[in-house]
């Protein structure tokens, strides 16, 4: 499945994708999650106005100190919506972020930052809070893997402690490029291919700092359905398989990976939900999803259960770990908000 083939099959309305259990009941009653994270869903927060704050692909969000909610669209009008966490808009900014699709927010020395990556830009953007352009890390023609932009698609970074950032390239040629917090480029990995080390769609990318003494990367490697790990320096470690879960980027709140997964199964239309490992990266919990189990200690093959997400993208966790879920191809829908229980 291609997000790119999606795009020019997919026209869905707003009812079709909000209310698709209403025939079961309510969805304001409807709970969805397995175990300890169950969630109650709430298809209206944050719903706006279409003609004045209109949205194409609500792509990631990201979470401020103050509580503030960042939600990054690929609409020009207002590429960032900022919204405080009973979804009240506050303020919007961004007109120059065609293909804005990845959000990191990192915080430097006391003050917080953006990091946009920009499909359409070919570049990496740093951004105050407010908007104000920083860095801009732009096609590397030094790494020697491009000949030409186009060929680079950045879909997400992430920040290391020391403020070095990685870049993964989940639309291009399928590298994550490593760079010092000045820009400068010290590494190149993974790349198309066949072997473990290799990715295909490195939709997403974090740092995984569970184990403080052993930070390392987790690296989406979409169309297998897997995670990547690697340590900071490049070097694969191991994979962890989610048959049937076409997962973003992993997201971690204290012990738990979240990962919105925009298909399901066989990767047909409309069949996401959220998927969260715990701290030994077991598949845990699936809203909207079948109930998780393995089977000689493997993950048996995932599918949706119930049709609340259709493109699930990201997950946002706030400080009471309540959800907010971004959804590209869906309708030009504003984020699901899925409060604990």
């Amino acid at each position: 499945m291609n997000r790119r083939h999606f795009i020019k099959n997919t026209s869905l309305g707003f009812a079709s994708i909000n209310l698709p259990f209403a025939f079961v009941k309510s969805p304001k009653d409807l709970i969805i999650g397995h175990g300890t994270h169950r969630y109650k869903v709430d298809v209206n927060w944050g719903a706006l106005n279409t003609g004045v704050y209109p949205v194409k692909d609500c792509h990631e969000m990201v979470i401020d100190k103050k509580g503030r909610v960042y939600l990054l669209t690929n609409h020009i009008k207002n590429n960032v919506l900022v919204y405080n966490a009973s979804g009240r808009l506050l303020k919007t900014w961004g007109t120059t972020y065609p293909g804005a699709h990845g959000l990191t927010i990192n915080d430097e020395g006391g003050e917080e930052f953006l990091y946009i990556a920009d499909n359409d830009r070919h570049e990496v953007i740093k951004t105050t809070l407010g908007g104000r352009e920083i860095m801009i890390l732009p096609f590397p023609m030094e790494s020697k893997k491009y000949e030409e932009a186009n060929q680079y698609i950045p879909t997400e970074t992430a920040i290391a402690d020391n403020g070095d950032i990685y870049v993964s390239d989940g639309y291009g040629a399928q590298y994550v490029l490593h760079y010092s917090a000045k820009g400068e480029l010290l590494n190149v990995f993974g790349g198309r291919g066949k072997t473990d080390a290799h990715l295909d769609n490195a939709h997403g990318i974090c740092i995984d700092t569970r184990d403080a003494d052993n930070p390392q990367l987790l690296v989406t490697d979409r169309m297998r359905n897997q995670l990547k790990v690697f340590t900071l320096d490049g070097v694969f470690k191991e994979v962890i398989d989610l048959p049937g879960a076409y997962i973003c980027r992993p997201v971690i709140k204290g012990d738990y990976v979240y990962l919105a997964t925009i298909w399901s199964g066989d990767g047909t239309e409309g069949t996401g939900f959220i998927s969260v490992l715990d701290k030994s990266n077991r598949l845990v919990s699936a809203p909207g999803g079948i109930e998780p189990s393995y089977s000689g200690g493997k993950l048996n093959r995932m599918h949706q259960a119930i049709k609340v997400f259709h493109h699930p993208h990201d997950v946002c966790i706030d400080a009471d770990e309540n959800l907010y879920v971004a959804q590209w191809n869906s309708g030009q829908t504003y984020p699901i908000k899925l409060i604990r229980v």
